[in-house]
């Protein structure tokens, strides 16, 4: 996997806000009596980051994860605080080299699976170097 663009999670939301701090305008002087039921819009740094500084945005390139509707081109969102456990798909480096796959641990090895027939698993040995980045905890697609 190519990381084209790494977007670090700089936006502090705007949970700090409630209704009531949203100024309404209103000529006369009082308020309408819907702005007592006006919700404001779906802030998605809050609805998908739990972790703002542990989390990061990656663009997926490849076909690796395809049958975990993951594709070419969709953006990820990981976060680094979750724990790497088996079963979740993770961001890891393997002797350098970038890779998003499923996690599976048992008691005496680790391997990194692709999900796609096309790809073999990965034998991560004890003298490899792997550094697991964080766990995809989000996927974004376009249309």
């Amino acid at each position: 996997m190519e990381v084209e663009n790494f977007f670090a999670a700089g936006y502090r939301g705007s949970k700090e806000f409630k209704q009531l701090d949203v100024p309404t305008a209103n000529a006369t002087g009082f308020g309408a009596a819907a702005d007592d039921y006006m919700e404001r819009g779906i802030d998605l740094n809050e609805q998908l980051i739990r972790n703002k500084p542990a989390t990061y945005f990656m663009r997926v390139s490849g076909s690796s994860m395809i049958n975990a509707c993951i594709h070419d081109g969709d953006i990820v969102i990981v976060d680094r605080s979750i724990k790497p456990v088996s079963g979740k798909i993770v961001i890891a480096v393997v002797d350098g080299e970038m890779l998003i796959r499923r996690l599976e641990k048992t008691l005496n090895r680790v391997r990194l699976i692709p999900e796609t027939p096309k790809l073999s698993p990965i034998e991560v040995s004890e003298f490899s170097d792997l550094v697991i980045w964080g766990v995809v905890s989000y996927i974004i697609k376009s249309a």
